[in-house]
């Protein structure tokens, strides 16, 4: 029997998400030993990263229980030339690229083909970028608590893209929080992950879409909505 619908709607999600991530123990961030590092400690607190787009819309109710700042990071899951919704790797803003090459070796993928892909998935995350942050600067993420947001988790290689972001950006510490997911998925990601929250993660899940009433897709104005929506910097 298949998994039938937990959340209402994204926000819907989001919101008992936040109440999963408020119950939780986080560790303090190491003693402040510099001067003037006092004035710096409200700057330390964890920063919510939704990936759009709709884990903006999660995220954004995330930030705005936790009262974090909220940002996006821009990850595109590269797609089969032939097959796009059968997913490759992923790519992230700053370039990085993450394959799942025993995939792309299975299916002996033409490297031409994938770099095809790449640049054209490279092109739509930098319209993205531009469109969301509209000439802000990234939010700073040195020592800080990351947390990366997506309303679910398939194949989770765009959330190792996001990780690998995070963590070249100087995150202290990655947490991943999604309210459904394929366990195979959270069981893969955990490794580059200092933690895992998660709220549903049926085994017969077939679509992340399954677990929501009401999922249709998310448009940029709803994504910008969403980032307007959300607290800012304690």
């Amino acid at each position: 029997m298949r998994p039938g619908p937990t959340f209402a709607d994204r926000r819907d999600a989001g919101r008992r998400l936040a109440a999963a991530l408020l119950r939780r123990s986080v560790p303090a961030p190491p003693p402040a030993s510099r001067p003037g590092a006092g004035e710096a400690a409200g700057r330390d607190g964890p920063v919510v990263l939704g990936l759009p787009r709709g884990g903006v819309v999660v995220a954004a109710e995330v930030a705005l229980a936790l009262g974090a700042p909220l940002d996006v990071l821009v990850v595109r899951k590269l797609g089969h030339p032939a097959r796009p919704e059968l997913g490759l790797g992923a790519v992230a803003e700053d370039g990085t690229l993450v394959l799942n090459d025993p995939l792309l070796a299975r299916l002996a993928v033409d490297p031409g083909d994938l770099a095809e892909v790449t640049r054209q998935e490279r092109v739509e995350t930098d319209r993205r970028v531009h469109r969301y942050r509209q000439g802000r600067a990234p939010r700073p993420l040195a020592g800080r608590e990351v947390v990366v947001v997506d309303d679910g988790v398939a194949t989770g290689y765009t959330v190792r893209a996001a990780v690998a972001v995070a963590r070249a950006r100087g995150a202290r510490r990655v947490v991943l929080a999604v309210p459904v997911a394929v366990p195979s998925a959270l069981a893969e990601l955990a490794a580059c992950l200092d933690e895992l929250v998660w709220l549903r993660a049926p085994r017969r899940l077939r679509a992340v879409g399954q677990l929501y009433r009401e999922f249709p897709d998310v448009s940029d104005a709803e994504v910008l909505a969403a980032l307007h929506r959300a607290a800012p910097d304690p």
